[in-house]
């Protein structure tokens, strides 16, 4: 039987604030992998993450703190200039 697996499989948090998200997909017959791919995104400080993985909201809130979009929003903002 063929079976389609998706699953976030990684999440890393940079120094900034950024959550990096891998999602896999994987399709299996009877239990073994037969193929896998990736799909990556960034979700940065004051994105909308509502529809996200539950993980990745749980991240978000605890690292998305007002003080981080604040920052992000200003370098973004300095960036902006040059």
């Amino acid at each position: 039987m063929l079976e389609k697996k998706v699953v976030i499989d990684s999440i890393n948090i940079l120094e900034d604030g950024h959550i990096q998200v891998r999602q896999a997909t994987k399709v299996l017959e009877d239990g073994k992998e037969l193929s896998k791919s990736y799909h990556r995104w960034v979700v940065s400080p004051g994105d909308d993450y509502s529809t996200q993985d539950e993980k990745v909201k749980n991240i978000a809130q605890v690292v998305h703190t007002q003080k981080v979009v604040d920052a992000y929003k200003a370098k973004r903002t300095e960036n902006d200039k040059i």
